[in-house]
């Protein structure tokens, strides 16, 4: 194999993954070139780079998914080769072979490896061909519902639903029973058309109990092949890490050899040349062993959890894609890697907990992430940054690194701790708390952990209310100086008489709400709520015409009242179906005159990639669809009006 010195990289890709690629190839020596939509033109990752070159509009198909336009600019830039991150165009094969044919190295394995493992159903064949156990279910092309309805109950129930070219969770179903089957494959069909553009589907049993364990695997183009050992990422909702660590808790030696070897076995299957992730599901009800394991899938790109895989190892993952794609030979062999401690990724993302995660968008008006020792952070954003609906809505990852499990466990709840985020909602005090779950801490978990132990990781904090207090106080005072004219205008409780008592009205979370302020020399006293003990620190940001407060990573805003905001279609709030957030609405399920149940599906919203069904909030008749499937929606518009009692 020829090499080829790499002296400079376009980078296809936007966010912290392309900050992080381009920190290692300016470390390299190499001349870095970013490419950004019209969403990004002021990025940090457009800032990073030696260059930068607008690719089109927002969304991701007229900007990052255009091979073409990013070819454009690679030719442009004198591009020596493009690195695609994940997402995006990384497993698509179309756009290595679209690289190869322009003479421009594609930092990633071969467009036939690509082409093997992107599909799940090929992919599980060839590897059980190769020895590598697999999922018991049906993994063949017939796709109408009664047939896979039919080797659903043969398989037998619990099952998964996946989509055959998915990844990152998207189109993947988990069905309890028989009778939420066709609902489930019609869901998970339209997630994956919309995702990647192939609607087909793979059904198999759902393992109780399952650990998901994968193995960093690392190919040369001289027929040398190593895994940098195991990382668990069991710790999901709705199939999507949300914490990742390596090495696995509780890995015996022996199951980590034998997975290492199917891994390594997988990936010279298909002739892999570059960094991939071979993915098992294991069987965790009796602890981790060699035959309780098989394989999912192998994803043919860096992961979004590579970070920790450095931390245990201490070696660059992205570097040694470089070294590998200018054809030289991986830096070191299987005996010269070890595991040094343990490490552990956090997933920061953009969204709201407290409204079943959904994303959260807007100016991003404070931003401290954290710092110390054993902790790196990844992100690709700042203050001042806006987080948009157009992609995927992560802030950051928090990486911490420890020389025992517990230690690296509490440097990263320490970090989240320190971690404060302003504007868009976000999942810090979530993420702690996970962090923090005694369960968890203890190696007592699967990926059904976090939906079991949601209640508890996601309750309200005691110091709420003394949080809201803080903000009032806060409103009050900028309420107070801005004002002028006669005492009467004053917002100060100035009133004839000894009581100086005040209500003042206010909107918590955009809702009304009133607050009693009891004036004295010092200012005013707030009584709301119930009385307690104040949190550990509240930080007020300025968010007009309101504030934010944050306090023990949740975010509450506080606005004064407008008299004149007063929206005549929506008085009667009981029977609107609205919004939740920006996006697409992607089907329509109900049409006027339709009698529906409490809890019924009546539409489908899809924002940042991701599918969120509206219910019905009761019994009633639908009265007017205001939406058409296709259509852009703002975040609070009407969609659907129902007639029912609580409306009436």
């Amino acid at each position: 194999m020829t090499i080829r010195r790499l002296t400079s990289v376009l980078v296809a890709n936007r966010g912290e993954i392309a900050c992080r690629v381009i920190r290692t190839a300016k470390r390299l020596g190499m001349r870095t070139i970013a490419v950004y939509s019209e969403a990004d033109r002021d990025a940090l990752h457009v800032a990073l780079a030696d260059e930068a070159r607008c690719i089109g509009p927002a969304p991701a198909p007229d900007s990052y998914l255009r091979i073409d336009r990013i070819l454009e600019a690679a030719r442009a830039s004198g591009a020596a080769c493009i690195h695609p991150g994940y997402g995006f165009l990384s497993e698509r094969p179309d756009f290595a072979d679209a690289c190869a044919e322009a003479g421009i190295v594609f930092v990633g394995p071969p467009a036939s490896a690509i082409r093997a493992m992107g599909l799940k159903d090929a992919a599980k064949a060839l590897v059980a061909e190769a020895g590598v156990p697999v999922v018991p279910g049906y993994h063949g092309a017939r796709q109408d519902p009664d047939f896979l309805a039919a080797e659903a109950a043969a398989i037998g129930y619990p099952v998964l639903i996946k989509a055959v070219a998915g990844g990152g969770g998207k189109g993947m179903r988990r069905v309890e029973g028989p009778a939420d089957f066709a609902d489930a494959l019609a869901s998970a069909q339209r997630e994956a058309r919309g995702a990647f553009g192939d609607p087909r589907v793979l059904v198999e049993k759902y393992i109780l109990s399952p650990r998901h364990v994968e193995i960093q695997v690392f190919c040369d183009g001289h027929g040398n092949a190593v895994h940098l050992f195991e990382r668990d990422c069991s710790l999901q909702r709705r199939h999507q890490k949300v914490i990742e660590e390596a090495p696995a808790p509780g890995m015996p030696e022996e199951v980590r050899a034998a997975m290492g070897r199917a891994a390594v076995e997988a990936a010279k299957a298909v002739g892999y040349v570059g960094a991939g992730t071979v993915e098992f599901i294991a069987d965790g009800r009796e602890g981790l062993r060699p035959d309780g394991f098989w394989f999912m899938e192998m994803n043919t790109r860096l992961q979004v959890e590579h970070p920790v895989t450095e931390a245990i190892t201490g070696h660059d993952l992205v570097a040694w894609q470089f070294r590998v794609a200018s054809g030289e030979t991986l830096p070191v062999d299987q005996a010269g890697l070890a595991i040094h401690g343990h490490a552990v990724e956090a997933r920061l993302y953009a969204e709201d907990p407290d409204h079943g995660f959904l994303p959260s968008t807007g100016p991003l008006r404070a931003l401290q992430l954290p710092e110390g020792e054993g902790i790196r952070v990844d992100t690709g954003v700042r203050a001042g940054d806006r987080v948009t609906p157009f992609y995927d809505p992560m802030i950051a990852k928090v990486i911490a690194h420890g020389a025992t499990r517990t230690e690296a466990l509490d440097r990263l709840a320490g970090a989240l701790g320190r971690t404060l985020v302003a504007g868009p909602k976000t999942n810090v005090a979530f993420l702690k708390a996970l962090a923090e779950a005694p369960d968890f801490r203890e190696g007592r978990f699967d990926t059904g952990f976090i939906d079991r132990d949601l209640g508890v990781l996601t309750a309200p904090s005691p110091h709420r209310d003394a949080a809201i207090r803080a903000g009032i106080r806060a409103l009050v005072a900028r309420e107070s100086s801005a004002r002028t004219g006669s005492p009467w205008d004053a917002v100060d409780g100035f009133q004839l008489g000894e009581a100086r008592r005040q209500v003042w009205p206010f909107v918590l979370e955009g809702e009304p709400a009133e607050a009693v302020l009891h004036w004295g020399p010092s200012g005013p006293k707030v009584d709301y709520g119930e009385a307690g003990l104040e949190p550990d620190a509240v930080t007020v940001v300025d968010a007009p015409p309101g504030v934010l407060v944050l306090a023990e990573g949740r975010q509450i805003a506080l606005q004064p009242p407008d008299p004149f905001a007063v929206d005549l279609d929506h008085i009667d709030q009981g029977g609107t179906i609205k919004a939740p957030m920006h996006g697409r609405l992607v089907a329509v399920l109900v049409a006027p005159g339709d009698t529906v149940v409490r809890g019924q599906r009546l539409a489908v919203v899809e924002a940042m990639k991701m599918e969120h069904a509206l219910t019905a909030p009761s019994d009633g008749i639908v009265a007017e669809v205001a939406g058409q499937a296709g259509q852009q929606v703002a975040e609070g518009a009407r969609l659907i009006t129902l007639t029912t009692e609580d409306a009436a």
